[in-house]
């Protein structure tokens, strides 16, 4: 099989778990929308940004860096991933402990007094997360794609139907069977609580169907093994969490730098939120493409024509992706039905949000530079000034244009960090992308896209038309230049 087709059949499984499931999961933001106020959803979108940035600290990086330091020649693979593991289950336990202990004075700090349970079931879901995130590397790292995807649909299905059971059936069986015991267990006033708590059981399931990859773990903290792996892999935490400044800031900060009083920047926070969703078809199939790339780039790298390779991967990741903007935007009055009517104030960020994924998408791409020529310490600085970026732009720009404001902000930053990358990449680690293909999609979607929009305000046609026709125009394009070429080569 060829590079870019075992890349893109690895892709297109861990799409299966990630795209496809997620998009089940995704499925939910109506039940959410519809059940929620947008200031209650405000407090779903806001732990789920402080989740974010968490997340990223518990990983340390090993997960990188087990891929590299298991690809050297005289690494003890057993030893690599044992002496890993251990360290996150030592780390992510005391996380746990410790957000138990300040619980109390955590969830006041946060203006959420009478909700310390909150906290509570987060950092069992962070904690568990983190355990699991070296074995479902090591999946990855052995090509085994298909375990991989069902132990992540496993838990996007358990995570739907404890929703579904949580929020929609139980207040239906209260309402109507009071006196079922199953309903004395079940409090309405824990409300979006219940959101949280579906995904800490799925996390719990989760690590019970990864309990074969614990089965053979060496409990050791190796010094040889790890101070090597930390010193690879600490950088890339920063590059994460410069990474979660840029994709969850503004929902962690719009609460406070709205001008308006608690329960309304809540409101906001929670319109914006619900958009956001709305841009997740890029972000999830960056999510994918990333998930197959990573080990597809370091396994790759000492083949002859491995940036050769790289640049074609970067022009069907702009195909694709394009693709996935124009669907969106396209049939944005399919889409706006996923939310209440409460949230669909916010749709404009929508376009904005994907364009920025997608810049995000092609600094992935990007990344192999810095990831195959050991600068992981240089990497971080190109994610530490688009953080410091986003910063900037998100306390100049929300007081002035609210959420909009944030949307830019991403923007912004994503190009920028592309573009800075690009630039660095040509010195450590020159490959030649097809940047005047990857400039024509990007305008022919961009324009298309106008086109649309100008045809619906100004000449009055129909909706699904204009944008049946702008998709259709699209793929003849991509199909005739690039998509026809790469099935006849195959």
């Amino acid at each position: 099989m060829s590079p870019l087709r075992q890349l893109i059949s690895q892709t297109a499984i861990y799409g299966l778990s990630s795209i496809l499931g997620r998009f089940l999961n995704y499925l939910l933001v109506p039940l959410y929308t519809y059940t929620f106020s947008a200031e209650q959803y405000g407090v779903v979108s806001e732990f789920y940004a402080y989740a974010g940035f968490l997340a990223v600290v518990l990983v340390f990086g090993l997960e990188t860096g087990y891929f590299r330091f298991r690809q050297k020649q005289t690494a003890d693979v057993a030893a690599v991933y044992g002496g890993g593991l251990s360290f996150l289950m030592l780390t992510s336990l005391g996380f746990l402990a410790a957000i138990l202990f300040w619980r109390q004075p955590l969830a006041a700090w946060l203006h959420y007094p009478d909700h310390p349970d909150y906290l509570c079931w987060f950092a069992g879901i962070l904690a568990v997360d983190a355990m699991t995130a070296l074995p479902f590397a090591r999946l990855r790292a052995e090509n085994r794609a298909w375990r991989f995807a069902g132990i992540k649909m496993a838990e996007i299905f358990v995570t739907i139907g404890l929703n579904l059971f949580l929020l929609l059936l139980c207040p239906k069986l209260q309402a109507e069977w009071p006196d079922l015991p199953l309903i004395d267990y079940y409090q309405p006033q824990i409300g979006v609580g219940y959101i949280f708590l579906a995904n800490l059981a799925a996390s719990f399931i989760k690590l019970l169907l990864l309990l074969p990859q614990f089965r053979d773990l060496r409990l050791s903290l190796p010094p040889t093994v790890l101070i090597p792996m930390l010193r690879y892999s600490l950088p890339m935490v920063v590059i994460g969490f410069a990474g979660m400044i840029n994709e969850m800031l503004d929902r962690a900060v719009l609460k406070i730098l709205l001008p308006y009083d608690l329960a309304t920047n809540l409101k906001m926070l929670g319109i914006y939120g619900a958009c956001y969703k709305l841009s997740i078809l890029m972000s999830l199939f960056v999510q994918a493409f990333r998930y197959a790339g990573e080990p597809f780039f370091f396994a790759y790298a000492g083949h002859s024509d491995a940036k050769r390779a790289y640049a074609l991967v970067m022009q069907y990741f702009v195909i694709a992706g394009v693709f996935i903007f124009l669907l969106v935007t396209l049939y944005i009055d399919f889409f706006q039905y996923f939310i209440g009517a409460e949230f669909r104030a916010g749709l404009k960020v929508v376009p904005v949000l994907l364009l920025a994924n997608l810049c995000l998408g092609i600094y992935v791409n990007l990344s192999i530079w810095y990831k195959l020529s050991d600068r992981t310490g240089l990497g971080a600085w190109v994610s530490i000034a688009g953080a410091g970026l986003t910063v900037a732009l998100n306390i100049l720009w929300i007081p002035r244009w609210g959420y909009m404001g944030s949307a830019w902000a991403t923007l912004a930053c994503y190009g920028f960090m592309a573009c800075l990358s690009w630039l660095l990449g040509r010195h450590y680690y020159p490959v030649v992308y097809p940047l005047a293909r990857i400039g024509l999609y990007t305008s022919l979607g961009l324009g298309l896209y106008f086109a649309d929009r100008y045809l619906i305000a100004i000449q009055g046609w129909n909706v699904w038309l204009t944008g049946s026709l702008g998709l259709l125009t699209y793929l003849m394009v991509a199909g005739l230049m690039d998509i026809r070429p790469l099935l006849k080569r195959s």
